[in-house]
């Protein structure tokens, strides 16, 4: 009788996390794999939690130091329609202000 090992459940970003890391790791990932590799672990909680528990679990123990420099994570919270609409208007209407300043130093 064969023992079959779990399946487990991935999404398309943990097994292209996974592609990445070992890209990075070998030192053949391009630039624009890096930065997609920032952006995932900046957009999933979940890989962000991993990545630090294994930044944590790289501190020696054993030396006997306090460690005081813990990271303190703020929770990721996607933009609403909303907060697009306000960032687009603020954007705006800086752009609008900067136009008409510097159109009245050409003058």
């Amino acid at each position: 009788m064969k023992h079959h090992k779990q399946l487990e459940r991935r999404t398309f970003t943990q097994d292209r996390f996974d592609i990445l890391i070992k890209r990075q790791k070998s030192g053949k990932a391009t630039f624009n794999e890096l930065t997609e590799l920032d952006d995932i672990v900046n957009r999933d909680p979940a890989i962000r939690e991993s990545i630090l528990e294994e930044m944590q679990g790289l501190d020696d123990p054993s030396e006997g130091k306090n460690n005081d420099n813990t990271l303190i994570t703020t929770p990721v919270r996607s933009q609403t329609l909303l907060d697009k609409i306000i960032s687009f208007l603020g954007r705006l209407f800086i752009s609008n202000e900067s136009g008409s300043l510097t159109s009245g130093l050409l003058t």
